[in-house]
């Protein structure tokens, strides 16, 4: 099968790679010319502009979207509106916020195009690993699309499935994504309170080997964790400084739409938030008050 990829950040080039080894044709678009040419020298083609892209497919076309969530999506979007015809299907892989998903799905559906949404886990170890893939959309177009997704899956029959109608692909991944939150805040406290207990001098890469085979909390996530762990055990020169991608807030959000009490998932967002406030007020306010109530000493910059 052949397919227009756009998109071709390091996530997008791997798929693209592993597209390409499983013998489907890849012809890729990136606004980025050396990304265009990483392309080419892995033996696909590559187009200057999304409608050069579009023209080069054959019909009916197949066009998976690997760019950033919100304005550039939706622009890239409506840009390929315009210039698909009916019968078409845009995938989309990125992080989108499912109800951006419904909306765009719902435009679509008026030009007779199909709208697929893929969300895609696996980042750089995709290309190597596989990818885990929660898809939404119409049964028969997701079944024609089986090809591609059993070659981008970690197996043909492991790590993807259509879950449900367009947008239950992204609200699945967003799920996916504010439990990775949780998990990722877990095991940083837990290693937090390890190296803390300095009479016993642990050594935290050991005790994550260990953790790795038959520990009911091992995961690739601890494989990961593990890793950083030996490279660098002080975590030296890494500010702790936590960026989101938005999916935890978007998580957090259905959760109170739905009254579902996600309190592990919404307190790891709310620590990330922390940690970006280097010059704490609350904290500030906090010693104040302290003191006004107490007494208590105050400690000085």
């Amino acid at each position: 099968m052949e397919l227009g990829m756009v998109g071709l950040g390091r996530m997008g080039a791997n798929m693209a790679e592993r597209l390409l080894r499983g013998g489907h044709k890849v012809a890729g678009f990136d606004p980025n010319a050396d990304a265009r040419k990483a392309l080419e020298a892995n033996g696909a083609t590559s187009a200057d502009s999304l409608q050069a892209l579009v023209k080069a497919l054959p019909t009916p076309r197949v066009v998976w979207l690997m760019v950033p969530s919100g304005k550039i999506t939706d622009d890239t979007v409506e840009t390929l509106l315009g210039l698909l015809d009916p019968g078409d299907i845009v995938i989309d892989g990125g992080n989108s916020n499912y109800k951006d998903t419904l909306r765009r799905a719902a435009t679509y559906a008026d030009k007779k195009l199909q709208y697929v949404d893929c969300g895609t886990s696996g980042g750089i170890w995709g290309l190597a690993e596989g990818y885990s893939m929660m898809i939404g959309g119409d049964e028969k177009t997701v079944d024609t699309l089986k090809p591609i997704f059993q070659t981008l899956a970690p197996t043909k029959d492991t790590g993807w499935g259509r879950v449900g109608p367009v947008g239950a692909g992204h609200f699945t991944k967003m799920v996916h994504n504010g439990i990775e939150y949780g998990m990722m805040q877990a095991y940083a406290e837990g290693f937090s309170l390890l190296k803390h207990k300095t009479d016993f001098n642990l050594d935290l890469h050991q005790v994550g080997e260990i953790w790795r085979y038959g520990s009911v909390v091992r995961s690739w996530l601890l494989d990961l964790t593990t890793d950083a762990l030996s490279k660098n055990p002080e975590m030296a020169g890494i500010a702790p400084y936590v960026v989101d991608s938005g999916e935890g807030r978007w998580t957090v959000d259905a959760a109170m739409e739905l009254s579902v009490p996600i309190p592990v998932i919404t307190l790891s967002l709310m620590e990330r938030y922390r940690s970006r406030d280097d010059d704490s007020f609350a904290d500030k306010l906090l010693a104040s008050m302290r003191n006004e109530f107490g007494g208590h000493a105050i400690k000085k910059e």
